[in-house]
């Protein structure tokens, strides 16, 4: 059964408004530890949680997807990926899936499903599944985007400028008369290379792009000070502002107090001007650094290991660029006559302590145009014997449409019909694949008796819906990932 009802929830947004903040001061070269070394963030895997003692879950969405790129590019290159390089739930949302389109009053729909966990048979899978309402590209709003380039000599190889120079032309060509573009560089100076130009002036903005070199050092806060007022001069209300930031990470002349970079974008955004990471090359990548600022951004982080990702990004998920959705969070009640426990897989950076709301709206999630976003969880189940029809768990969403000052709420309640796994859904099956590749890589405590082929053999029956070929695309790359164990 199914509820959608518009209406102010308990969860309250308060944002933090940073005041005159600019961080020019604090650039100075980082110390020798850190260059020329990729850094990630350390984390641990969720446990199980017990319904005998917390019976909700609370989690920020989140839509990046540079862990799996960069995995995919260090598989490629025939390296094993770092285990704090896996991030599970950006391996599961770099995929898009096949869920409903939203109700008419809607911009998200939300839908779920139970059935047999693959890699333990004793225990129930949960899959739930968001997704933005399609916008067509003509009825967009405007955008304003200002990217801001790193042009320092690391940025020389191949795989670093160069691949931004083929896989920009896929964004400029999405660009319409009524969309605006600039484009500022940065290494031992700032450049302004194109002031705000019509979209319609594409030999012109390729011109600009092609005709970047790198070299020098990089210097990069005189540079984004001058992107966001490019973006601030030519703001489009109720448009898609955005600054976006292209770098191989390697600050050489670098933050000292990246606190005041995350509240100098987390100003900004909160003005409207959001920011999208997006890595290049190999060997420097800040990532836990990229990830941060574009969470506190209000955008996300991206990577680059090929043309074809540029083509993904600028082109196939275009859409994902304009917010449709904004503070949106996800809370999940489970019955504990049904659930034993449960676990949450990935998202271990955007839990909300003792299922508490979100006080700070700038690192809540944003869904975007036609984007998906799905959720895993290894539910531990519980006998009940007069408990039939009743839900296994609850589905509570909430979400401010843009401009919209007021939460929304979707609830959905999900019951579990005993389902066998290959009885679930593609979309549930094709997620279980990925999930369990990413366990696989992390040696993951909870991997159970997952394989890399029987990860291979649940996506290849699960990629009837694959628009772009990139379930294909991942199941070369679990294939090589094997060769290399």
């Amino acid at each position: 059964m199914r509820t959608s009802l518009p209406f102010v929830v308990a969860f309250v947004f308060t944002c933090f408004w940073y005041a005159g903040c600019s961080f020019a001061e604090d650039w100075s070269p980082l110390n020798d530890y850190y260059r020329g070394l990729e850094r990630f963030g350390a984390f641990e895997e969720n446990p199980f949680v017990y319904t005998g003692s917390q019976t909700a879950s609370n989690f920020l969405l989140s839509v990046n997807g540079s862990t799996y790129t960069n995995a995919r590019r260090q598989i490629n290159s025939g390296q094993k990926p770092l285990k704090d390089a896996i991030r599970t739930e950006e391996f599961l949302n770099y995929f898009t899936y096949n869920y409903p389109e939203p109700d008419a009053n809607e911009h998200i729909s939300i839908n779920g499903e139970i059935a047999a966990c693959p890699w333990n048979t004793q225990n129930r899978l949960v899959r739930i599944g968001l997704k933005g309402k399609t916008i067509p590209h003509n009825e967009l709003p405007p955008s304003n985007i200002v990217l801001l380039i790193d042009v320092s000599g690391s940025m020389v190889n191949n795989n670093k400028l160069p691949l931004l120079q083929s896989g920009l032309p896929f964004l400029v060509n999405k660009l319409r008369e009524q969309d605006k573009i600039a484009i500022v560089t940065y290494s031992g100076k700032w450049e302004t290379v194109l002031p705000s130009t019509s979209g319609n002036q594409k030999t012109l903005i390729n011109n600009a792009i092609q005709s970047l070199n790198a070299e020098g050092s990089a210097a990069g806060s005189e540079g984004i000070n001058a992107a966001y007022q490019i973006a601030l001069d030519n703001f489009v209300p109720g448009g898609n502002n955005r600054v976006i930031l292209a770098t191989d990470g390697d600050f050489n002349i670098g933050i000292t107090n990246i606190d005041t970079l995350v509240s100098f974008v987390k100003q900004k955004s909160a003005a409207g001007i959001y920011l999208t990471a997006i890595g290049v090359g190999a060997g420097v990548q800040n990532e836990a650094l990229m990830e941060r600022i574009a969470i506190n951004g209000r955008g996300n982080y991206e990577y680059l290991d090929k043309v074809e990702q540029a083509q993904k990004l600028f082109d196939q998920d275009f859409g994902h660029f304009y917010s449709i959705a904004d503070d949106a969070q996800v809370m999940v009640n489970f019955n504990p006559d049904l659930v034993t426990a449960f676990r949450l897989i990935g998202y271990e950076n955007r839990m909300q302590q003792n299922a508490q709301p979100e006080n700070d709206a700038a690192n809540a999630g944003k869904i975007g145009a036609g984007q998906t976003v799905t959720a895993l969880y290894e539910m531990i189940p519980n006998t009940c014997s007069n408990c039939g029809g009743a839900p296994a768990f609850t589905i509570n969403f909430s979400y401010k449409k843009p401009a919209e000052t007021q939460n929304r709420l979707l609830t959905l309640q999900v019951p579990d019909e005993n389902l066998s796994f290959t009885q679930a859904t593609e979309n549930l099956r094709f997620a279980a694949s990925v999930a369990a590749y990413a366990m696989l890589l992390r040696k993951s405590a909870y991997k159970g008796t997952a394989t890399y082929n029987n990860t291979i053999e649940w996506a290849q029956n699960a990629k009837t819906f694959d628009p772009f070929m990139w379930r294909n695309d991942f199941i070369g790359v679990v294939s090589k990932a094997q060769d290399l164990e």
